[in-house]
């Protein structure tokens, strides 16, 4: 790192696309070295996770889009057809990480919130009865289960 400083003083070639390579490089070099050190913390820093992220990211985000129009079509609607109510539904990622995960993601979802979590299962409040179902199908878990890195289809 500091030798390429050196040399893009020296050089006085400032390009972008360079600076930002040079910048990608050195990242890389520093996640492969401290993961082979053993020296990152995988509750802490879940790098581990990254190349999964990119299958379950896109899936959250369109369940949350989801939500926010059948939230949207709730309070746009004269009637306010809620139920509200509290249920527990059991975890089944292996990790506190994972637990944290899941938990984060049905509060993400517009529409329920995970109000408490303890040894695996979360007592979760739901608007209506609808999302209520949509968390107790085992869908999120699964996917949470497979993003965390053990089998989908656990629950």
């Amino acid at each position: 790192m500091v030798l390429a400083i050196l040399w893009l003083m020296l050089s006085g070639l400032f390009d972008n696309m360079l600076i930002l390579g040079l910048g990608a490089a050195s990242v890389a070099s520093v996640l492969y070295i401290a993961h082979r050190m053993d020296v990152i913390d995988h509750e802490g820093h879940p790098i581990h996770l990254g190349w999964r992220a990119v299958a379950y990211w896109p899936w959250l985000l369109w369940e949350i889009l989801k939500a926010n129009l059948d939230v949207a079509k709730i309070i746009i609607s004269p009637r306010m057809n809620i139920q509200p109510h509290i249920f527990v539904v059991n975890a089944s990622q292996s990790s506190e990480l994972g637990h944290v995960i899941y938990a984060n993601s049905i509060t993400l979802t517009p529409g329920t919130v995970t109000v408490d979590v303890e040894d695996g299962v979360m007592s979760v409040h739901a608007l209506t009865q609808d999302a209520a179902d949509g968390v107790k199908t085992g869908e999120m878990d699964d996917k949470v289960t497979a993003f965390e890195g053990g089998d989908e289809g656990k629950s």
